[in-house]
Order: C-alpha cells, then sequence, then structure tokens
C-alpha cells in the first residue's frame, strides 16, 4: 500500500502534496464538510486517496456516519471496493455504526456487501445488528 502523494486523480492530473493537507483533506470526510471536500476533489486531489491505513474517503464518511458526504463521494465514482489495512469496507464500517441509510446509499451504489474481512454479514451476525442483516440478506436475494 502507497501512500496518497500524488497519486493521479479522476482527471489524470497529480497534485503532489504533504501528509498533513492529506490528512486535512481526511477530516473533511471524517467531519462531513461536503462542500470543502468536493472542492479540494475538483482541484486535483484523487477521490480515491488512500491514507496509511488504508482508509479511503468513502470508508472514513461511512465510519463517521456522513450520509451526504458518502453521497456524495458516489455521485463522483468513489470506489466502494476499497479495503483498508484493517480488512474494512464502506459497507462493513455503515453495518458496525448500525447506519441503514448508509448502507442503503452504498448497496444501491453497487457496493459489494461480501468484501472485507469480516465482511458485512459476520459484522452484523457478531455485533448482534439484525436490521443491518436483514437489509444485506435482501441485498443478496435481489
Amino acid at each position: 500500500m502507497s501512500d496518497s502523494l500524488g497519486t493521479p486523480s479522476t482527471t489524470g492530473a497529480s497534485v503532489p502534496l504533504s501528509n498533513e493537507v492529506i490528512d486535512g483533506v481526511f477530516d473533511l470526510a471524517r467531519r462531513g464538510e461536503t462542500g470543502p471536500l468536493g472542492e479540494m476533489i475538483d482541484a486535483g486531489v484523487a477521490i480515491d486517496t488512500i491514507n496509511a491505513r488504508g482508509d479511503s474517503f468513502l470508508i472514513v464518511a461511512a465510519y463517521a456516519q456522513q450520509p451526504e458526504t458518502v453521497r456524495d463521494l458516489l455521485r463522483r465514482g468513489a470506489d466502494s471496493t476499497t479495503v483498508n489495512g484493517m480488512g474494512q469496507t464502506a459497507v462493513s464500517c455503515a453495518v458496525f455504526r448500525d447506519d441503514e441509510e448508509i448502507l442503503g446509499d452504498l448497496l444501491g451504489a453497487g457496493a459489494d456487501p461480501s468484501l472485507g474481512n469480516p465482511d458485512g454479514i459476520r459484522i452484523a451476525e457478531q455485533f448482534g445488528l439484525p436490521r443491518m442483516l436483514q437489509l444485506l440478506e435482501e441485498h443478496a436475494a435481489s
């Protein structure tokens, strides 16, 4: 896994950024500052930038329960298949946080709930989250 310095953006440009700036951009995702995060992406920060833990903006926003930011990142084409260094995905974060809205947005955008270790179903079972398990099973049946 590499750091995100100079990661190509979705437009093909490359924006070399310090770790401090990258941390600040991740803080925007964590705090749900959708507009400023979008401005950074529009300015050339790659939407699928990965931090030292292997988190993407989408994973961070899902874990921090920021539905507007998750929706904006998905609309912009964020990769929902990213698995961080702890085996977590945006889906597994939404399940763990028992966030039905974000889970629905991720599944609706085509996120794969079987990715990660543990995957979303195992997390729902392990933490006794029946509604999350139901949503994942309904999605698998459709």
